[in-house]
């Protein structure tokens, strides 16, 4: 802050003095997350384990459904970086492979931020703020972008001629999202069944998706769907 006027200092130390504790919050509620699960945050335990009162907390979340965006924003931001670690991988299939255990194995570590990412309501009405104009939540547009790296596998896969050509890539990323999804929350539930572990299913899926790869008949070669997909 050399070089400042005193009111210019004052205004910077106040506005760190604000980052630091909307940080201190996030922090907090991080490991109330993960130590109880979402439905133990409230806002009156968040002021008493960070000692302030509830009026300070109200001045950086407006709810907790504003904690939950946040987080969820987190969430979606180190499960990106995750599959980013293997955008690399030439291949798309083995990318994919590499990705979906990467998406497997985030679940499984950090299971109270995925319940709160993928198995909680978003509570719109708490946090109209973080809404888009046509609807998108920011921890949803956050999600959107981690899809995007498993359609433009699927993008490559088609225009290697290992898809079938009218085939949406989208669809394909979605679908392949929505099947780690159930091998995550059927473990995250303790479910009696899958009895098979997490990653001996991802193996078996994966060999699902491929089998098209493998010369086998494609399970998804519907005639009467055709590819209105830009991806």
């Amino acid at each position: 802050m050399l070089g400042m006027g005193p009111q210019a200092r004052r205004t910077e130390q106040r506005r760190e003095q604000r980052e630091a504790l909307r940080e201190r919050i996030l922090e907090v509620s991080r490991e109330i997350v993960k130590r109880e699960g979402f439905a133990a945050l409230s806002m009156r335990k968040l002021a008493e384990a960070i000692d302030y009162s509830p009026a300070a907390l109200y001045l950086h979340f407006k709810s907790r459904g504003d904690i939950a965006l946040a987080l969820r924003r987190e969430g979606h931001a180190n499960l990106r970086d995750a599959f980013l670690a293997h955008t690399s991988i030439a291949d798309p299939a083995a990318r994919l492979n590499a990705m979906a255990r990467a998406y497997v194995e985030f679940g499984l570590a950090e299971p109270e931020t995925y319940r709160l990412m993928f198995m909680e309501p978003v509570a719109v009405t708490e946090a109209s703020a973080d809404v888009s104009p046509n609807g998108a939540g920011l921890a949803g547009q956050s999600g959107a972008a981690t899809l995007s790296l498993i359609a433009d596998a699927f993008v490559e896969l088609r225009a290697a001629n290992r898809l079938p050509p009218h085939i949406a890539p989208v669809a394909c990323a979605e679908g392949l999202w929505a099947n780690l999804h159930g091998i995550v929350a059927l473990k995250l539930n303790g479910a009696a069944l899958p009895e098979t572990p997490a990653a001996r299913l991802v193996e078996l899926s994966l060999d699902a998706w491929f089998a098209p790869v493998n010369g086998t008949e494609p399970r998804f070669n519907s005639p009467d769907r055709s590819d209105t997909s830009t991806r």
